[in-house]
């Protein structure tokens, strides 16, 4: 397949950049400054301000899937759903963040009351984006969140999956970038949780 990748060079994003490249797909690695991804096989750096809705479809026009790693507080959710729709697009998928995933009922964990402050705006931007997605009803977009701690480790291939629940372990609730970018490539791969948010963990 031949996918775009937005924010690649994040730690998010360029995990997914080398699993997808790993599995034999074509990669537009899309960043401000996508130096870092130069030298990859089967992965074509390519520079652009997401900012720029119309000069960001252009670049994602052609592509089959799209898939953006972006934080959320730096980037409006229109800016980024709007150029995926104008390039043509249709499958949309989204690294997404913890904070909306629920810990009880109708209870996010961003709502609990010792969540980090420091990571408050990026949660509700997130939740704010999902929500969009929820709207938009023209992409089959995938909204893919990782465990409460997100973290640099191993490529384990060990993981559960969930929709929209925390899922948690005895050590507390976490996933590798790594292992992370597993799941994502295999949800485009075979597409299970079409306009649905799912999320992975341990």
């Amino acid at each position: 397949m031949n996918i775009a990748v937005v924010g690649a060079t994040g730690r998010a994003g360029s995990e997914i950049v080398r699993e997808l490249a790993r599995r034999g797909h074509r990669v537009t690695a899309l960043a401000r400054k996508p130096e870092p991804l130069d030298g990859i096989e089967g992965v074509t750096p390519v520079a652009v301000d997401a900012a720029d809705s119309a000069a960001l479809a252009a670049r994602l026009a052609g592509h089959d899937a799209v898939v953006s790693a972006m934080l959320f507080v730096a980037l409006p959710a229109a800016t980024v759903i709007d150029a995926v729709r104008a390039s043509g697009v249709k499958r949309y998928l989204v690294v997404g963040g913890a904070g909306s995933l629920e810990v009880a009922p109708g209870v996010r964990l961003l709502d609990s009351p010792d969540f980090p402050s420091e990571y408050r705006a990026e949660s509700e931007s997130g939740a704010a984006f999902l929500d969009a997605l929820r709207a938009t009803d023209d992409l089959d977009w995938t909204f893919l969140s990782p465990s409460a701690l997100f973290f640099e480790g191993p490529r384990t291939g060990v993981f559960r999956l969930g929709r929209d629940t925390l899922l948690s372990h005895a050590g507390g609730s976490s996933i590798s970038f790594a292992d992370f970018a597993i799941a994502m490539a295999d949800e485009i791969e075979r597409p299970a949780h079409v306009r649905a948010r799912f999320t992975v963990g341990y």
